[in-house]
């Protein structure tokens, strides 16, 4: 028998990132409040029940638990509170996602706007690629919108 070595299911998704951004009628700390809020997203998210977390900061697990029944968890890679920035990879879901890797980022547009924008890599178990593609860009605009209406 072969000795064990060390291997992971993690891997990054290798295809083009989809990206949705929202400028917002706001200051750029107030906007990275809502959307830099790793355990917050169900506040913009209306498909979201409620979100637990598992430890706190850089490692911690998100369990996003959607109302149909779905869930997904997510690993906070890193945050950078300064830059209002920060990525995540899924760990496990339901929907159907092979792999995922996702960072939100805000940054000032001038004194009174600031910009969101939400960069998500990942790649479908079942659909094509471009279903999948279509799929997250809709969601994230969504997403993005309903912060856009909460503080614009």
């Amino acid at each position: 028998m072969k000795p064990l070595q060390p291997d992971t299911l993690i891997r990054n998704p290798c295809t083009t990132p989809v990206q949705a951004c929202v400028v917002v009628e706001c200051e750029a700390a107030r906007l990275w409040a809502v959307v830099g809020h790793f355990a917050g997203f169900d506040a913009f998210i209306p498909a979201l029940s409620h979100i637990e977390m598992t430890g706190t900061g850089v490692g911690a697990l998100r369990t996003k638990f959607f109302h149909d029944g779905h869930c997904v968890v997510e690993q906070l890679n890193s945050r950078d509170e300064d830059a209002m920035c920060m990525t995540w990879t899924t760990v496990y879901n339901t929907l159907g996602v092979a792999r995922l890797w996702a960072a939100m980022s805000v940054e000032a547009v001038d004194a009174g706007r600031a910009r969101a924008t939400w960069t998500i890599i990942g790649e479908p178990v079942g659909d094509t690629q471009v279903e999948f593609d279509a799929f997250a860009q809709a969601f994230a605009d969504s997403a993005l919108e309903n912060v856009r209406r909460m503080l614009g």
